[in-house]
């Protein structure tokens, strides 16, 4: 999200870097974020090699963990970051005094209830995101991500005490948590230095694995490696996987920096440029300006998603050709959104983690409207800018009449090469005008922009 032009740039965080700020002409907000993140990758390659599980203890491992995310989240919010602290423990008091079958909707209530109230202030006290950056959201962002995390909990929770294992599903019943944690396990989960400040969400059970020594091993039991010509475990390290999102890392900044920089969104609502330029014009620069505003989220969830894998968190399991995989916790697969020839694959691959959370705490959960519901909520828990609830409606149907059209059409261009080629650049142009058309209000916030923008 970008600063209104000639908004004077304020931080509740540190000032220490106030001079690089000035140096590089960058808002200091989006300088802490950065730098935190960059102590964060150095202080994840320290924590796997020197307080591994076999130098260190679960407790410990906790207690480092959690410390260092409560200093990063200092840092880069001041006293602003009491919000985090307060929510974390009014959660922790309903998991352990509310009755398990309304855990996971009495922490759902307040933890949505208590961001959303945030989301108001940051609107009515910061007047339209001056205080947010363009790379973490503001303090809204690790809001955001607790709030996954504690009614990711609550609802793996109720799963695991208070229903049966017929009821659940596969997954659910996977990842069903059959205890309620300590208060270390607890902090650790919702504040670790790994994904405090731009997450990403990920399970319970991962998580403590992961702290306790288990979570590479557990995946590398699924594999038969005698048959494989090993004689014991092999023992995979991130470090490829690490180096290879540092490079995506670096090139999504310095698309940033340029690419975004000269290819505002806010010109496409410019009344020179509406009553000057064609209408295809207007649909080609439309395409432009959405994939100069992508390299933001690419920089900041992969190096997200570098940072936990530095630390030995992320492994995934090892794929058909043989090759180890970390992508556990990531957040995009940017191959995928660029090539996407669907409204629905291009979902699947943008903000992953997210759109996991929404199937597994309402999708899978939902009475009737799974689909309707789903937006909604994604909605609400981005904010309350007006921009957000045009975008996540017209997703409701542009999802359903996507579907309707691929069920119904698909099948008649699959009897050829030929056919099922051309279908697939149609389908890939219509799904990334779909797409641009869709998130224009996200970009823009407000109403008026966007009723411009529609007519």
């Amino acid at each position: 999200m970008a600063e209104q032009p000639g908004a004077p740039h304020r931080t509740t965080g540190s000032t220490l870097l106030h001079p690089l700020s000035t140096l590089l002409g960058i808002p200091l907000d989006q300088i802490n974020f950065v730098a935190c993140q960059l102590f964060a990758l150095l202080a994840a390659f320290w924590f796997r090699i020197y307080l591994s599980p076999s130098h260190a203890s679960s407790a410990v491992r906790h207690a480092f963990a959690t410390l260092f995310g409560i200093y990063f989240a200092v840092f880069c919010f001041g006293w602003y970051s009491i919000h985090l602290f307060v929510l974390v423990m009014m959660n922790y008091g309903i998991m352990n005094m509310a009755s398990i079958p309304n855990i996971h909707r009495y922490s759902f209530v307040v933890a949505m209830g208590y961001l959303t109230l945030c989301h108001i202030s940051r609107i009515y006290i910061f007047h339209y995101g001056i205080l947010t950056t363009d790379f973490s959201g503001g303090l809204c962002c690790p809001l955001m991500i607790i709030t996954q995390k504690i009614t990711t909990l609550a609802c793996q929770l109720h799963d695991g005490i208070g229903r049966q294992a017929e009821e659940l599903t596969a997954e659910q019943n996977r990842l069903a948590v059959k205890s309620r944690p300590s208060l270390l396990e607890y902090l650790s989960y919702l504040l670790n230095f790994m994904s405090i400040i731009a997450g990403p969400c990920s399970n319970y059970k991962d998580y403590i694995a992961f702290i306790e020594g288990r979570h590479v091993h557990m995946k590398l039991l699924e594999v038969n490696w005698k048959q494989k010509g090993y004689d014991r475990l092999p023992d995979p390290s991130p470090t490829g996987a690490v180096m290879y999102k540092l490079c995506i890392t670096l090139v999504s900044l310095i698309l940033f920096l340029t690419l975004t920089k000269n290819f505002p969104m806010a010109y496409i609502i410019d009344n020179e440029f509406l009553d000057k330029t064609p209408f295809l014009s207007r649909l080609g620069y439309l395409y432009v300006v959405t994939q100069a505003a992508k390299p933001k989220y690419y920089f900041a969830w992969t190096l997200a998603d570098a940072v936990n894998n530095a630390a030995g968190y992320g492994f995934s399991g090892v794929d058909e050709r043989g090759t180890f995989r970390w992508d556990l916790l990531s957040n995009l697969n940017i191959w995928n959104i660029e090539t996407a020839t669907s409204f629905k694959m291009y979902i699947e691959n943008w903000n992953i983690q997210t759109a996991a959370w929404l199937k597994r705490v309402c999708y899978d959960r939902a009475p009737w409207y799974p689909t309707a519901l789903t937006f909604i909520l994604s909605a609400l828990w981005h904010g309350i800018y007006p921009g957000y609830y045009f975008t996540f409606l017209t997703g409701i149907l542009i999802t359903l009449a996507a579907r309707a059209i691929r069920n119904n059409c698909r099948h008649y261009f699959l009897s050829s090469v030929p056919l099922k080629i051309a279908y697939d650049i149609v389908t890939w142009v219509v799904t990334q005008l779909a797409v641009c058309y869709t998130v224009a209000p996200f970009v823009m916030l407000a109403v008026e922009p966007t009723i411009k923008f529609y007519k």
